[in-house]
């Protein structure tokens, strides 16, 4: 292993440790044995319904991908892309953004399909998936427009100076999309390719025989992974009354520090629990919520992780005999 592999392994798991400890830092032994009693205490129903919501997820996930395979003459089985999967989320656990590649890795040798087609396809999953994180973005920030704006009045925030910054950073924007475009430099090539990547991939959707089944799919995943975020709030008795306005800003958050880190260590309990603060949940209680909500959705990615790990190859052994 080099020096650059180690730094992609380590750094996360040391960020990951940093905001456990930030956690306990903010936190009094008082408030840490409450947060415990809750855990403790949780409605595993609700939490069952929520890994239920997710596995739905993970095989809806799966079986679309087999419709961005199919334009390009390839029909894997849904066993092999169910496990692919599985395994690609145990990898993001480990080492951030791994799992993608390790997917296509492992379908291209299952399969018998040219890597670069098979990861071409999950990078294109990747860039629907951005765009429809994006929107719920969009939709947290329409939804808590009036908390945003008491926010920003409260700190007294230059509303000249932020039209000048967000001008001034639409301008960079254009400037370096003029020069990617006709620079000869070899980095901006290689970043004009993959943005012309990522296009086509987009593109490729355009040629699907099943477009409706696709759309379908793919609102139906982030519905079940919404779905399997709201019913952690009846789990403990403090989030009861939290409405889909005040759980999309933390869901959304929640997603970020996910795609951001390696499954979310350490700060994703602690990113849902700001959130959950603003809307008068008990610091407590928020961090209950995130640690119920991360550590049950990590237990499943563990336990089917390394079952599909260990099954890939049996279910496929017939075709190397």
């Amino acid at each position: 292993m080099n020096f650059k592999s180690f730094l992609k392994i380590i750094i996360p798991l040391l960020l990951g440790a940093f905001f456990i400890y930030l956690s306990f830092s903010i936190t009094t032994e008082e408030d840490r044995k409450m947060i415990i009693q809750a855990i403790k205490n949780a409605d595993l129903r609700f939490v069952a319904l929520g890994l239920f919501f997710a596995i739905l997820s993970h095989l809806s996930r799966a079986y679309r991908w087999k419709f961005l395979l199919s334009p390009m003459g390839y029909n894997p089985r849904l066993l092999n892309t169910v496990l692919c999967v599985f395994i690609a989320y145990l990898a993001n656990l480990g080492v951030p953004r791994s799992g993608e590649v390790i997917r296509a890795s492992f379908l291209s040798n299952y399969e018998k399909i040219p890597f670069e087609k098979a990861f071409g396809s999950v990078v294109v999953e990747r860039v629907i998936d951005m765009i429809i994180l994006l929107l719920l973005i969009l939709i947290a920030l329409v939804l808590q427009h009036e908390t945003i704006w008491a926010f920003m009045v409260e700190k007294d925030v230059n509303f000249s100076q932020l039209a000048l910054f967000g001008i001034s950073v639409i301008i960079i924007v254009f400037l370096l999309m003029y020069s990617i475009k006709s620079s000869k430099s070899q980095l901006l090539i290689k970043i004009k390719s993959a943005i012309n990547g990522f296009w086509e991939g987009l593109s490729s959707i355009k040629t699907m025989e099943k477009k409706l089944p696709f759309i379908f799919h793919t609102f139906f995943i982030w519905i079940m992974y919404l779905s399997m975020f709201y019913v952690i709030k009846w789990t403990i008795p403090g989030t009861f009354g939290l409405t889909i306005e005040m759980i999309i800003p933390s869901f959304v958050i929640g997603g970020l520090s996910i795609a951001t880190t390696n499954g979310g260590v350490g700060i994703y309990p602690l990113s849902v629990a700001l959130v959950l603060v603003t809307f008068g949940v008990s610091k407590e209680v928020g961090l209950a919520f995130g640690w119920i909500m991360w550590s049950s959705q990590t237990i499943l990615i563990i336990i089917c992780g390394v079952f599909a790990f260990i099954a890939l190859p049996f279910v496929n052994r017939k075709r190397y005999l």
